[in-house]
């Protein structure tokens, strides 16, 4: 099991996390995921490490950014 924290910019409703949290949730091995608009904060519970490279992509799918 594995937990990684991100921070991602420019949400600013509940309509922002869900779209986070469906496209970081399509990825493959991730078990869930755990969004806090205030801070942009976002929790990622996988199988195994997932490449920030591929949170990057799912976050711009979404149409918003991972900080780094």
């Amino acid at each position: 099991m594995s937990t990684t924290t991100y921070t991602v910019t420019g949400m600013t409703c509940g309509h922002c996390v869900s779209s986070v949290k469906t496209e970081i949730g399509k990825i493959d091995g991730v078990t869930s995921v755990d969004v806090d608009l205030a801070s942009g904060a976002v929790r990622v519970d996988s199988t195994t490490p997932i490449p920030t490279d591929t949170i990057i992509a799912a976050v711009d799918e979404a149409g918003y950014q991972l900080a780094v």
